[in-house]
């Protein structure tokens, strides 16, 4: 057994407040080892207070070491001492009397104590502790992988010099963003929205400068609207870092010139398919008959690259148009867009592009600007093609250029049915055969393309104008009715599962709202946006065998 040698601790003080909670008994407990070295651990309370619960000093010792170690259980903290340490023989418990005055408290510690401590080494910590300590550090990691949040001493300063009776007069707080990283103000709009935004922009930046992003949003479940007009407005606090997205990675680089090679790959694939009439039976068979199994010999094809490559540059150009029309939009409004992502397509040449937005859009309006100029610009395009080829089909002397399609594509899409319909006439169109120029083929299949991209759904070009001419609540809306439609195929045909599956996979997550996401935009925008969906509605929708044999769009059957 072993001996205890000279012993001390140092003078604990013991701090309560009148609070019943805090007048409870407070334990002392002296963990021992059955073994031989015997173990000890003393847990004493260090400090009690309304702020500061328990913090507990730890004394632990052997005989046979001399390190020590003072554990300190406060909100998550542990800290090491090396000032005290204890050895003894056997384990006891003991429980400590109410609290007393300080002064008693000292005077007792002072007289009970002795003078003198030989240090002890600690070999045995509480499990307790290990657990804690395991605790701590999740939640220290979780902290520093998080996004960092405002700074609550820049909350107290914006809210004492930022708002004001002639501004905004805060009247709540809540949390701001997608893990509520930042901060949202509710209160009273003291002025004319637009003109107090503009005005908290500005203070802001002088009061902590170039630091936070300040976003004027509609107030959440708010219950009435602005006494002044139009939905009541909040303004939504978020670090720069935060709230504006990240450059393009070089991975990202790597990544979009693949794809692209990829899309021009499928884009020559387009035009080879539009020579099906000219292609060997062997390779014709291999792609058309199902219960084809042996691959034909590819170097077959090789003799119809070139002539597929017109069809091809028509396919590329439509989609380089349209991501230079968003450019051309976002330069003026210093908005800044990642490079384009093509996502090849072997049936249309391509599913389009992918493009972020890399900087916060100023405003809902430039949001309706951007999502627009690159679909208009690219059915600007795709439809000059189209009706170039259409003359040029009904041409007698491009005859040699041109290529035999089966009638019933132009059961596709109703708006371009009627005008193929109305410009080659019912005998050329109610055949089994139609000769079409090149350029019909990559016109139409550019518009398509530009219709599913403009389709009101998620982060699409078509979701981000019905957004920002509409609102969050009515994307909502329109999203759901599109899915519906893609996945009954009442609009798209044959191609709304793919381009369905495309919509899906290829969401993103939602994206910030705009600095000033409450001002809506002008009644032309509106119109622009109503106008274009119609349209796509109208391309998309395909013509029933009824519709079309009373057109004459396609032959739909024989006699």
């Amino acid at each position: 057994m072993g001996t205890l040698t000279s012993f001390s601790f140092n003078a604990v003080n013991l701090r309560f407040t009148s609070s019943s909670i805090f007048r409870q008994r407070v334990g002392v407990q002296v963990f021992g080892s059955r073994k031989l070295n015997t173990k000890l651990c003393y847990l004493i309370p260090k400090e009690v207070s309304r702020e500061k619960f328990l913090k507990f000093r730890c004394f632990c010792g052997t005989n046979n070491s001399n390190n020590d170690a003072d554990y300190t259980q406060n909100d998550g903290e542990i800290k090491e001492d090396s000032s005290n340490t204890a050895s003894s023989t056997e384990s006891t418990v003991t429980t400590a009397s109410p609290p007393e005055d300080k002064a008693v408290q000292e005077k007792r510690t002072s007289n009970e104590l002795p003078p003198s401590l030989s240090s002890r080494p600690p070999n045995i910590a509480p499990l307790g502790s290990v657990y804690n300590d395991f605790q701590i550090d999740s939640f220290k990691l979780m902290e520093l992988l998080g996004p960092e949040k405002v700074d609550p001493a820049d909350v107290k300063l914006i809210k004492d010099k930022l708002f004001g009776y002639s501004t905004f007069w805060v009247t709540k707080e809540e949390p701001f963003g997608d893990l509520g990283e930042g901060i949202l103000f509710l209160g009273n709009l003291r002025g004319k929205r637009e003109d107090v935004f503009a005005k908290l922009q500005t203070q802001l930046a002088e009061i902590v400068g170039d630091k936070y992003n300040l976003f004027m949003v509609e107030e959440p479940d708010s219950e009435a609207p602005d006494p002044r007009g139009g939905p009541r407005v909040s303004f939504g606090l978020l670090r720069k870092e935060v709230s504006e997205p990240g450059p393009t990675t070089l991975w990202q680089y790597v990544i979009a010139i693949l794809l692209f090679l990829l899309t021009i790959g499928s884009s020559v694939e387009l035009g080879i398919a539009s020579q099906i009439n000219r292609l060997p039976p062997e390779v014709v068979k291999y792609f058309t008959d199902p219960n084809a199994v042996d691959p034909p010999d590819m170097e077959l094809l090789y003799p119809f690259v070139e002539s597929a490559l017109p069809l091809a540059y028509g396919v590329l150009g439509v989609l380089l148009f349209h991501e230079l029309g968003h450019f051309l939009a976002a330069f003026p409004k210093k908005v800044k867009l990642s490079i384009p992502f093509f996502i090849p397509n072997i049936t249309l040449g391509s599913f389009g592009a992918i493009t972020q937005f890399k900087s916060i859009l100023p405003d809902r309006s430039t949001q309706v600007d951007i999502s627009l100029a690159g679909p208009f610009a690219g059915a600007a395009l795709s439809f000059s093609m189209f009706a170039v080829g259409l003359l040029l089909s009904s041409n007698p002397d491009a005859t040699g250029d041109l290529v035999q399609v089966p009638s019933m594509l132009f059961q596709g899409s109703l708006l371009l049915g009627l005008i193929s319909r109305a410009t080659l006439g019912y005998a050329a169109m109610h055949a089994a055969t139609v000769s079409i120029h090149p350029l019909v083929i990559a016109g139409w299949c550019g518009l398509t393309t530009t219709a599913f991209n403009m389709l009101p759904v998620g982060c699409l070009d078509g979701g981000r104008a019905v957004q920002g001419a509409y609102g969050k609540g009515a994307l909502v809306g329109f999203g759901l009715t599109t899915y519906t439609l893609l996945g009954l195929g009442v609009i798209g045909g044959p191609l709304s599962l793919p381009w369905g599956l495309y919509v899906l996979i290829c969401q993103r997550t939602p994206e910030k709202p705009c600095l000033n996401d409450v001002t809506e935009v002008g009644t032309w925008r509106k119109t622009a946006v109503t106008v274009a969906v119609f349209l796509v509605v109208l391309t998309l929708l395909p013509v029933w065998d009824e519709l079309a044999e009373e057109l004459g769009i396609g032959l739909a059957s024989t006699f």
